[in-house]
C-alpha cells in the first residue's frame, strides 16, 4: 500500500455516473480513494466526518434511503475545503450551471474529472480560467469529453508539451453519426434512405431522445472545439465556424421527435442524390469534424473518402481520429468505442487515478 489517501465527491448518478461509480467501488489500487459524497439532482449522501461513506450492501439502495438533500454547489466547496485529505469532484453531469462553477472549485485546491464538455468547449475566457492553474490550484482532467474512454486528449496533449505542432486533426466523432453514415452510405452500394437508418439508430437506443439533438452536429462541434484549443486554435464557440446541421429546416420546430422521425422521409431526395454522387466516384459519406491549424479553420459536416479510406471502413458506432503533426506526417490514427457507460466511466475513472498519482 502507498498510503496515500484521496477523497472523491462524485455528482450524478446516470448511466454514465452509476457506471463509473460501480467502477470506482470494486477497483484495487494502492491508493486509497475514500468515496465522501454522493449527489444527485435532489438528495445525497456525505460523510460528516470525511471517512468513507457507509454504502452497506450497495450505493444504490443507500442514496436510495437517503433524507439528506443535495448541497448547493457553494455549501459544498466550503464542506471539501476542510477535507483532510485531496479532494477530487467527480461531475458526471452534463450540467452547465456545475460547469460554470468549476473555477471555484480549483481555487479552492479542490480537482475535477469530468466527461461534461460544456465547461471545455463554452465560453473561451472560461477554457482560459480553467487552464490559469496556480501552484493552489486544483487540476483538471476531462479525457471523457473526446472519445469517451479513448486516448485522444492526452495523447494530443502529450505530442504538443513534447514539442510537436499540430497540422490537422479530423475524425467521426459521433458514435451515432458514425453508426448512421456507415450504414446509409457503405463501400457497397446500398438504396437505404437516410429516414430509415435514423428510425434504425433510435430504435437501438444509439439516438437521444430526440434525434435532433445528434443530428444539429453540435455535439461534434463541442469536441472540435475542445481539440482545437488544446492545439492552439482560439476558437470561441462551437458555434463560431461551420457546423452542417442534418435537420431539414422544415423540422426545426416540429414540436416533438416523434413528430420529426414521421416527417423526415419527405427530405430523403437530397442526402439520396449526394450519396449516389459520391458512390460514382468511388467514395462514401461521412460526417466529419475537422480542425486545420495551416488554415486556422475548423468545420462540421458532411466530407467525401475514397473507399480505400480508414473512414470508410469504419463498422458500427466507433470513432476514429486521425492527427497529423510535424512528427506525424503520416497520421496517427486512434480509432475505437467512442460512446457507451461502461468505456466512458472508464475514461473518468482513469482521470480520477491520474490526478490522485499527482496531488
Amino acid at each position: 500500500m502507498s498510503g496515500k489517501v484521496v477523497n472523491v465527491a462524485a455528482i450524478g448518478c446516470g448511466v454514465i455516473g452509476s457506471a463509473f461509480l460501480d467502477q470506482l467501488v470494486a477497483m484495487k489500487s494502492p491508493i486509497t480513494y475514500n468515496l465522501i459524497l454522493i449527489a444527485e439532482s435532489t438528495k445525497s449522501l456525505i460523510s460528516d466526518d470525511y471517512e468513507p461513506l457507509d454504502l452497506q450492501d450497495s450505493w444504490r439502495s443507500a442514496l436510495q434511503a437517503s433524507q439528506q438533500p443535495s448541497l448547493s454547489l457553494k455549501d459544498m466547496l466550503q464542506y471539501l475545503k476542510k477535507s483532510p485529505h485531496p479532494v477530487i469532484v467527480v461531475d458526471n453531469t452534463s450540467s452547465v450551471h456545475i460547469s460554470n462553477f468549476y473555477p471555484e472549485f480549483i481555487r479552492g485546491g479542490i480537482s475535477i474529472a469530468t466527461p461534461n464538455k460544456k465547461a471545455f468547449s463554452s465560453d473561451l475566457n472560461l477554457w482560459d480560467e480553467l487552464f490559469a492553474a496556480k501552484p493552489t490550484d486544483g487540476l483538471v482532467y476531462h479525457e471523457a469529453t473526446v472519445g469517451a474512454g479513448l486516448p485522444i486528449i492526452g495523447t494530443l496533449r502529450d505530442l504538443i508539451q513534447t514539442g510537436d505542432e499540430v497540422e490537422k486533426i479530423e475524425g467521426i466523432f459521433s458514435g451515432t453519426l458514425s453508426y448512421i453514415f456507415n450504414e446509409f452510405s457503405g463501400i457497397e452500394a446500398n438504396s437505404v434512405k437516410f429516414s430509415d437508418v435514423v428510425k434504425k439508430a433510435k430504435a437501438l437506443g444509439y439516438t437521444e431522445p430526440d434525434p435532433r439533438d445528434d443530428l444539429n452536429g453540435l455535439d461534434v462541434a463541442r469536441k472540435v472545439t475542445i481539440l482545437a484549443r488544446i492545439s492552439g486554435l482560439r476558437v470561441e464557440s462551437p458555434t463560431s465556424y461551420p457546423v452542417q446541421s442534418l435537420i431539414p429546416k422544415a423540422l426545426e420546430s416540429v414540436s416533438s421527435a416523434e413528430e420529426f422521425l414521421n416527417r423526415l422521409s419527405e427530405y430523403d431526395d437530397d442526402l439520396t442524390k449526394l450519396k449516389q454522387e459520391a458512390a460514382a466516384e468511388n467514395k462514401v459519406l461521412r460526417f466529419i469534424g475537422k480542425v486545420d491549424l495551416s488554415t486556422k479553420e475548423a468545420s462540421v459536416g458532411i466530407q467525401k473518402y475514397d473507399a480505400s479510406h480508414p473512414f470508410a471502413a469504419l463498422k458500427g458506432s466507433d470513432n476514429v481520429i486521425s492527427i497529423k503533426t510535424k512528427r506525424y506526417v503520416n497520421p496517427m490514427v486512434i480509432q475505437g468505442a467512442g460512446a457507451g457507460d461502461a468505456v466512458t466511466a472508464a475514461g473518468v475513472l482513469a482521470d480520477v487515478i491520474k490526478i490522485a498519482q499527482r496531488v
